[in-house]
């Protein structure tokens, strides 16, 4: 079995009592202090997440002639500089090879923030429909921080000469912290105020080390996948993958057929013929969460499969997202979530599950 990768901040989250499962090959926490109580610090003040997994590629180029504006859901070409946009990396039948971020840095520069799980086959791809210009992959050389929270910008003030109020939902600046280059992005994975720091490995456990002592609250993926969960933002391996197409987990929003790109004349057909299944989001009638992989019954007939749950904090019920068979599911009647030790009823939710200020 191949060793477990661990992030530059392995060391230091063990002293913190850091309880860490394998995730998409790498050894990560998952929670600390609790997953409820992450969950909490995030939801009512602030909390880091250790994203250092993620991988970062860079391409510079003239972004036409390179087709890279044609490798990806997003148009790169109208992306204004010090903005970025969430996307997808498609195959051409429409399935999701890995879903991203492109940080439009220079008019002809990017950095793409990929999935850990894909980073192989995305650079492969990405290399495979470039033409012209040059994609690296730079995951090596940075950590990535995620301070998320009503109060993540009191606790990231003092660390820069920034007005971090300037700094606009899904905009970034390329700035420094503790006199070291970083890219401050304001995005995040949570629904709540945020950002997302990229920075050298030295600098991420120096700054980890000094948000800590400030009263940041370390948390972990528990904690992390029930925020997203209850925002409705979907996670790539469950919700998405080759074989879901962004048409078929109810992300159409953020499609645009009218513009070219591998794999648009798939989505197009499915969006103008629809498709024979959808992902839709429900809530459990009781505390009980579903899991992964749980069947979904209605009338005693099988109509899907589970792709994400867990125990909403907020809310106090199970919620998570469900394949159905839209011929013979009825979003009007409750159903039954199934696995080998039980059934949980659940009913269809609307998006997101819960609702910021």
């Amino acid at each position: 079995m191949e060793a477990l990768l661990r992030t530059p901040l392995y060391e230091t989250q063990k002293t913190l009592k850091a309880k860490n499962v394998p995730f998409c090959g790498w050894d990560m926490p998952i929670q600390f202090e609790g997953i409820i109580a992450e969950h909490g610090y995030c939801r009512n003040d602030v909390a880091i997440f250790d994203t250092s997994h993620m991988g970062e590629f860079f391409f510079k180029g003239d972004i036409v002639k390179s087709g890279i504006n044609a490798a990806v859901t997003i148009d790169i070409e109208a992306l204004p500089v010090g903005k970025c946009k969430y996307g997808f990396l498609l195959n051409v039948d429409g399935g999701v090879i890995d879903d991203l971020i492109v940080y439009k840095l220079a008019h002809d520069e990017l950095m793409i923030v990929v999935n850990a799980s894909r980073s192989a086959i995305d650079y492969k791809t990405f290399a495979s429909r470039i033409s012209v210009g040059t994609i690296e992959d730079r995951s090596n050389e940075f950590a990535k921080l995620d301070v998320q929270g009503p109060n993540a910008k009191k606790a990231l003030e003092k660390y820069f000469d920034i007005n971090l109020d300037d700094l606009k939902f899904f905009s970034f600046v390329q700035t420094t912290v503790m006199n070291e280059y970083c890219l401050l992005s304001r995005t995040g994975y949570t629904g709540e105020l945020g950002f997302e720091l990229y920075v050298s490995a030295d600098i991420a456990v120096k700054l980890w080390d000094s948000l800590i002592a400030d009263g940041v609250k370390p948390a972990g993926l528990g904690a992390r996948d029930a925020l997203r969960l209850e925002m409705g933002y979907s996670l790539y391996g469950n919700d998405l993958s080759e074989e879901i197409s962004p048409i078929e987990a109810n992300l159409s929003m953020f499609i645009n057929v009218k513009r070219d790109y591998i794999g648009r004349d798939a989505l197009k057909k499915q969006k103008e013929e629809g498709t024979s299944r959808l992902l839709l989001p429900f809530k459990t009638t009781s505390r009980r969460s579903a899991r992964k992989d749980f069947e979904v019954y209605q009338n005693d007939v099988k109509v899907g499969f589970v792709t994400s749950a867990a125990y909403s904090p907020t809310l106090n019920v199970g919620i998570g997202f469900a394949m159905v068979d839209l011929d013979v599911f009825d979003k009007e009647s409750t159903f039954q979530l199934k696995d080998k030790r039980g059934s949980i009823d659940a009913n269809i939710a609307a998006l997101p599950f819960i609702t910021k200020k």
